[in-house]
């Protein structure tokens, strides 16, 4: 397999506190002196994103929204992929008392309690939105928009094949833009159904898992990560 990029999720796969370590950002950086594209793929609204991530400007591609919305770190150019949320279903949520609720270019975001009003006012109002979990979060999209879309038009954009990406996340809604890659893989800490569909599974959890798997990428031998049924 050929590696041309790395696409990777940021919280509890790159972050562990909304933080990136710096042992993991050096590793990061020595990946794209390599040669290798680094995509991030994150469901934070991009706004946010940029005032706890330090290491932005390492990714070439910034997928945020859960797929809803593309930034290029080097122009600080970004490009919509989703429609805005529908005004009347947002006043509905907050008439409801759902909150919190966050709201984004395209994306609604709360916390699982929340499920069943979110869901049955989608299903009442008739909108073309789905919902998508990620650990404790909710957050509700354009039916069809997700990590998979938004990577899939950055890897377009950066002429690489999804079969020469290694994706690494460690939720829900990772699992679509890790069945696309070439080669997946769970940090230590991810959720048991992604450890499980998984190619790879890391020895450490959060940034350090992310820099075993930069260290074999760079050294040739992340292959030889996967168990002997995996080969």
């Amino acid at each position: 397999m050929l590696i041309l990029a790395l696409a990777c999720d940021y919280d509890e796969t790159l972050a562990a506190n909304g933080q990136i370590e710096p042992r993991t950002g050096r590793a990061l950086a020595r990946l794209k002196e390599s040669g290798c594209k680094l995509v991030l793929v994150t469901g934070r609204q991009l706004d946010d994103l940029l005032q706890v991530c330090r290491d932005c400007n390492l990714f070439d591609i910034v997928i945020a929204e859960n797929g809803a919305v593309m930034y290029k770190p080097s122009s600080d150019q970004t490009r919509l992929l989703a429609d805005k949320p529908p005004e009347q279903f947002l006043e509905r949520l907050r008439k409801l008392g759902v909150k919190p609720l966050a709201i984004g270019h395209s994306i609604v975001a709360t916390v699982q309690q929340h499920h069943l009003a979110v869901s049955s006012t989608i299903a009442e109002m008739g909108l073309d939105l789905e919902i998508i979990f990620n650990r404790d979060s909710l957050m509700v999209l354009p039916t069809g928009v997700n990590k998979a879309t938004g990577l899939s038009l950055a890897l377009e954009a950066l002429e690489v094949p999804p079969a020469s990406v290694v994706g690494v996340g460690d939720a829900e809604n990772d699992a679509a833009f890790l069945e696309m890659c070439g080669l997946s893989v769970a940090v230590a800490n991810a959720l048991p159904s992604i450890r499980e569909a998984a190619d790879i599974v890391t020895a450490e959890d959060h940034g350090a898992g992310v820099v075993e798997v930069i260290n074999k990428v760079i050294s040739g031998d992340l292959l030889r990560m996967r168990t002997p049924a995996q080969r």
